[in-house]
């Protein structure tokens, strides 16, 4: 078990920053949390930590932004999900730890990229709605990326952005198809055994830290700048993404 100070510092502060990504600013930012437990423990044993507290951030994060989401799009990521997650299943059974530290590092300096792509203006200039099918597409990637390392955001934002939605029609959506991606994870999460004594006490443990986390979110969601938050995100899944590959490397 990993109950000692340093570990719990890092759970500790990963939980609250997920909470706030999950309860004010989309989500795009919340597999920051798995990428960070993973540079110290096994990325099993990482995403397993996280996931009860992701469904627990998300149940938190429902009452707030209740029927604010866009149905069509909802349902649209959801239904596309489930091939995703399924298909992450399949994958994790076959591949090393290493394999997964560097897919995850990808995903971090892959996600950092398509947003400077955005603050540059190159993706805005050209974005244009994209079709359900393609949304469907995207909402299988994210299945696969969220059942992986719960790195679901940036597909599901892709296809969301595209609709022009407002930033509360935008978080609201994240909220209701996250929630209900991580209960669908949950399922093949337990067969592969990634839930274990150790990894749901300490999820009674972290607990406060993600509640906490998510009432912040929901407050900044209405109250800060995202840029200085975001800022910080960055540089954060930067280093944590190179470090992942580098772990797996030497």
């Amino acid at each position: 078990m990993y109950l000692n100070f340093e570990f719990i510092l890092i759970a500790a502060s990963a939980t609250v920053f997920a909470g706030i990504s999950k309860g004010g600013f989309g989500s795009g930012a919340a597999f920051a949390s798995a990428a960070i437990l993973a540079t110290i423990i096994e990325p099993g044993s990482a995403i397993g930590i996280m996931l009860p507290l992701l469904i627990l951030m998300d149940l938190g994060s429902l009452r707030p932004y209740w029927k604010k989401w866009m149905p069509r799009e909802s349902w649209i990521l959801i239904l596309g999900s489930i091939p995703g997650v399924i298909l992450g299943a399949v994958l994790y059974s076959n591949v090393s730890a290493d394999f997964f530290r560097i897919l995850i590092g990808i995903i971090c300096l892959a996600f950092v990229f398509w947003q400077a792509l955005q603050k540059w203006n190159i993706i805005q200039k050209s974005i244009r709605p994209i079709r359900n099918f393609y949304g469907i597409l995207l909402g299988c990637f994210a299945g696969f990326t969220s059942f992986i390392s719960h790195a679901g955001g940036p597909p599901a934002a892709i296809y969301l952005l595209s609709k022009n939605p407002t930033k509360t029609e935008y978080q609201a959506t994240t909220v209701i198809v996250f929630w209900a991606v991580n209960l669908a994870k949950a399922i093949p999460y337990t067969f592969l055994g990634l839930f274990t004594l150790d990894t749901l006490l300490l999820d009674l443990v972290l607990s406060p830290f993600a509640l906490l986390g998510v009432w912040i979110g929901v407050k900044a969601h209405y109250m800060i700048s995202e840029k200085l938050f975001f800022a910080f995100t960055y540089i954060l899944l930067t280093l944590t993404g190179l470090r992942l590959i580098w772990v797996a490397i030497i």
